[in-house]
């Protein structure tokens, strides 16, 4: 007799909902998914069994895995996704928006006091606080419902100092630039400050173009400079990196996948046992370990008392192998608005692969795949055998079609049960592909 867990309603939510605190579900985002809120029935999940949940989201509260004996790096009990250990809150991603409505990742930076921004739609449902954390946004492509919010994050950031970065599929410079141009701005040199935007484009040869939009010329553009992209990355800083791929939607889109650095973990007994204090020095030894300084490197380090015979730098070599560990970073990947080719599946499973959530579109019913590719998306069975053969952690469906509202549940088990179902997936997207052909 299987273990069985009762979810109730008050431990269920979307995450992008507007709830007072005091109703909000845990932040816990243990089987994390996107998606509109569950029904008023109880969601009963079976530790063996196939499960069918009533929405794409659910999250379990810690004292209900207690009850049921959960614990991490087993099959998650409401989704049959493989579980790690929860993602740091460090790396936090809450979809904008309901899957019914415009697709939008917000990635919460919580340590660097800023976020990034993965598609431009409606962006209502944040507050200004949150748009003005916003350092980087990535344009999936131009559809009204990717791109009509650049006017908002613009009201929100005009007149502050702020620089923002923009990346996008070829075409992006000119479109920023038209925007920025439908306003008049005599008035800008009265401002404080002085908001600049550098847009990044990338073409299908994978090369990078990017300009710069000064308020203090008015928005002018400037600085075009062009430079071959290495394997689609987009942006790398010491704590994480991003890449892009290119993918068919009738049109060019992009996909992209958030990687953090590999975290350097320092074993503060260690530090002790040499005789070192633990202080400001760490960083800069952290700092040369992510960059790939050479281990000869002198890193200045701090005694707790320091005789005339130590020295006061230590080679970079010594110190990795006696005071930290390496562990890999997060990743997550988005995907939105793609055919589903053969083409886009084989770019799509290597941008995403391994990653600990992929965020995928789940845009019709398998029943509706003509319709799929007709108006070239995905259905949420191709979406969870995408997942599967990319080896994600976990799966979340956005860009649901209307006509599914209050349907939604549907598509989460479509897509659910193509990501759990092993070879029982793939033999499907056999099949589809065989009947494409026939």
């Amino acid at each position: 007799m299987p273990r069985e867990a009762y979810l109730r309603r008050d431990t269920l939510h979307f995450r992008g909902e507007q709830n007072p605190p005091s109703k909000r579900a845990p932040r816990d985002p243990i089987d994390f998914h996107g998606g509109c809120q569950l029904g008023h029935e109880k969601v009963l999940c079976s530790l063996r069994a196939a499960v069918r949940i009533d929405a794409p989201t659910a999250v379990l509260r810690e004292q209900d895995r207690r009850k049921t004996g959960l614990i991490y790096n087993k099959v998650s009990v409401c989704t049959g996704t493989q579980q790690t250990r929860t993602m740091p809150r460090h790396f936090d991603p809450t979809l904008i928006n309901d899957p019914f409505e415009d697709p939008g990742l917000y990635v919460d930076l919580v340590f660097e006091r800023r976020a990034l921004l993965f598609d431009l739609g409606d962006l209502s449902r944040l507050a200004p606080r949150k748009l003005l954390r916003v350092s980087d946004v990535f344009i999936t492509h131009r559809h009204m419902d990717h791109f009509a919010g650049f006017d908002q994050l613009l009201r929100v950031f005009l007149g502050r100092e702020k620089a923002v970065g923009i990346y996008g599929p070829a075409g992006l410079i000119d479109a920023v630039e038209h925007k920025l141009r439908a306003y008049t701005w005599n008035l800008i040199e009265g401002y404080e400050g002085n908001l600049t935007f550098r847009a990044t484009e990338i073409d299908t040869a994978g090369r990078l173009t990017s300009a710069q939009f000064s308020g203090r010329t008015r928005f002018e553009c400037f600085e075009r400079e062009t430079k071959q992209s290495d394997e689609g990355l987009l942006l790398q800083e010491p704590s994480l990196q991003i890449r892009t791929t290119i993918l068919d939607h009738g049109e060019v889109v992009l996909a992209f996948a958030l990687e953090e650095r590999a975290h350097i973990n320092v074993w503060r007994n260690k530090v002790e046992a040499m005789g070192l204090s633990i202080g400001p020095w760490l960083r800069a030894f952290k700092d040369a370990t992510l960059r790939g300084a050479p281990d000869e490197t002198l890193i200045e380090v701090a005694w707790h008392d320091r005789p005339s015979g130590k020295a006061a730098f230590l080679a970079l070599g010594l110190l990795k192998k006696e005071i930290m560990k390496i562990t890999s970073g997060r990743k997550i990947a988005y995907v939105v608005d793609c055919s589903y080719t053969d083409v886009n599946m084989e770019r799509i499973v290597q941008l995403a692969k391994d990653a600990d959530i992929l965020f995928i579109e789940a845009t019709f019913l398998q029943a509706d795949a003509a319709l799929a590719k007709a108006r070239h998306h995905l259905t949420a069975r191709q979406a969870g055998t995408i997942a599967r053969l990319a080896g994600a952690k976990r799966l979340v469906t956005l860009h649901h079609s209307p006509r599914y509202k209050g349907k939604g549940h549907h598509l989460a088990q479509e897509a659910q049960d193509a990501f759990v179902g092993g070879r029982a997936a793939i033999a499907l997207y056999a099949i589809d592909k065989q009947n494409e052909g026939a």
